[in-house]
């Protein structure tokens, strides 16, 4: 192996290393979560094989390792599902086998019903255990004569998963139950990282004067590839606030009495609706080419004199440079405004809400801009062929969800709960 190889692998250990020592890193979540799921399943194993001798001890150790959960209160939910679920397939298994006997007939019988049962709302994402602990029933009815005995090793396929359930949630919530109120920053910060580089990458060409179709395009492209995002982001505010619930973390229980969801929800759902303006933005720019294009190729058809008439008498350029320049510092100011939204932290959110604020203003005398410009161009914003009317309408919906996030983290940070609620 070369010398750069050889360093390269050992800067990756290095780096690895690196985020195992912060609290919230990927890496350590993950490191955690295994060594937790394998003592879960040890533990598991050595009730069930060790002390018990059960016949199928490892019904034990696969119910704990589903049951180390990324939450506590998930872990708890899913262990209330999981034995349900499995007790239903038992269930279904042991009236129809020791009544009709284990033959193909009952085997078809048992999957219907348990397929049926599977579909059950109230199992949730564990419905598909009823089927699954139904099989595994019957074969082991089938491989024990004495009806006596069958029910014993049925009642013991029942006891193993509560045993199992019980162990991996018990070591989830004794063993450094996750906390994950972080996802909801996480989540906010994401979607005013993706608003601020777009709209950082669209500035400075719009200052510069129109687009091109391909740039235009381009962006279109970019603010229409939000969906996954929106859904990390919603995804990463649930988990944040499920990770509080039954966590008995003294850290988790100063969280529950600290933090403000409630604020971080309406930031996160102003700034969906930021990106659907900024989308129907880029929409307007690039729909100006191809209308534009189709004009084009209309005058084609004309006579030579009637076209140049025209390019003389409306002739795009003309008024949508300096329109454009002041949409541009428009659009600057929004990402001045994101740019602290990126950064979102609880720990600093009075300071930030104060730099939002100011933001804010900026961004409205910039938007009064806007507004002056087009009224001193004559530009029309009801002609649908022309892309103003759009574009101040968008920005000034821009400007009032700016300002309304800004109040919204302003009111949170200047009403903390009392002194006394934040100790555990």
């Amino acid at each position: 192996m070369s010398d750069t190889a050889t360093r390269e692998k050992w800067e990756r250990v290095a780096e690895w290393g690196r985020q195992l020592r912060r609290p919230e890193s990927s890496a350590r979540r993950s490191l955690l979560l295994v060594l937790k799921s394998a003592l879960a399943a040890t533990l598991s194993w050595l009730v069930s094989y060790e002390l018990m001798n059960a016949t199928s001890p490892a019904f034990a150790p696969f119910s704990a390792v589903l049951m180390v959960q990324v939450t506590v209160y998930q872990s708890v939910v899913q262990s209330l599902r999981y034995v349900g679920a499995v007790a239903a397939g038992v269930a279904v298994q042991a009236v129809l086998g020791l009544s009709a006997g284990p033959d193909l007939v009952t085997f078809a019988l048992v999957a219907l019903v348990a397929l049926v049962i599977s579909r059950w709302r109230v199992l949730g994402a564990q419905g598909s255990q009823v089927a699954t602990a139904a099989f595994f029933a019957f074969a082991t009815y089938t491989g024990v004569s004495d009806n006596i005995d069958q029910v014993k090793e049925l009642g013991q396929i029942v006891l193993l998963v509560l045993i199992g359930s019980a162990v991996g949630v018990g070591v989830n919530v004794l063993i450094a139950p996750p906390l994950r109120y972080r996802s909801a920053e996480w989540g906010i910060r994401a979607l005013a990282q993706e608003i601020h580089d777009l709209l950082d990458a669209m500035a400075p060409e719009l200052g510069e004067g129109t687009p091109d179709a391909d740039t235009t395009q381009g962006w279109r492209n970019r603010a229409d590839r939000t969906d996954t995002l929106i859904s990390q982001s919603r995804e990463g505010l649930r988990t944040a606030r499920e990770s509080l619930r039954l966590n008995p973390r003294p850290w988790a229980r100063r969280r529950r009495r600290t933090i403000t969801f409630e604020a971080y929800d309406r930031t996160m759902e102003a700034l969906v609706r930021m990106i659907s303006q900024v989308a129907a933005i880029t929409r307007s720019l690039d729909q100006q080419h191809q209308d534009e294009e189709q004009d084009q190729d209309q005058e084609r058809e004309r006579e030579q004199e009637r076209e140049e008439e025209r390019e003389e008498e409306s002739s795009p350029d003309r008024d949508y440079a300096p329109f454009l320049r002041a949409y541009a510092t428009f659009l600057s100011s929004v990402v001045d405004f994101t740019e602290v939204l990126a950064t979102l932290d609880e720990d600093h959110l009075r300071d930030q809400a104060g730099r939002l604020g100011e933001a804010a203003d900026s961004l409205e005398r910039c938007r009064g801009e806007v507004v002056r410009t087009t009224e001193e161009r004559g530009l029309s914003l009801t002609d649908p062929t022309e892309p103003y009317g759009v574009l101040v309408v968008e920005a000034t919906r821009l400007s009032e969800e700016c300002r309304y996030t800004a109040q919204v983290l302003a009111r949170s940070a200047e009403n903390p709960p009392p002194s006394g609620s934040r100790t555990a």
